[in-house]
């Protein structure tokens, strides 16, 4: 009995791709500033509600808010790459 033509073709062995190296640790300035940010976030808010305003740019009022609970949340996603 004649052989098809896909048994005489020989199929090469599986090989798995290359294992990839884990990602190297984070720097020895990452959470330093990490921590820093996140900490000058608070402190915005707070001098922000304790000056009733006046600090720390009175003209724009209201957005002080954003801007520091902005760096708060920058200093929480740094902590998302950290390793």
């Amino acid at each position: 009995m004649p052989e098809s033509r896909s048994r005489k073709i020989k199929k090469r062995s599986y090989t798995p791709p290359p294992q990839s190296k884990s990602k190297p640790p984070s720097p020895g300035w990452w959470v330093p500033t990490m921590l820093t940010v996140m900490l000058v976030g608070f402190a915005w808010v707070i001098v922000f509600y304790i000056s009733q305003g006046s600090w720390p740019i009175r003209s724009i009022g209201q957005w002080n808010l954003l801007i520091g609970f902005g760096l708060v949340l920058g200093g929480f996603g740094m902590t998302a790459n950290w390793r």
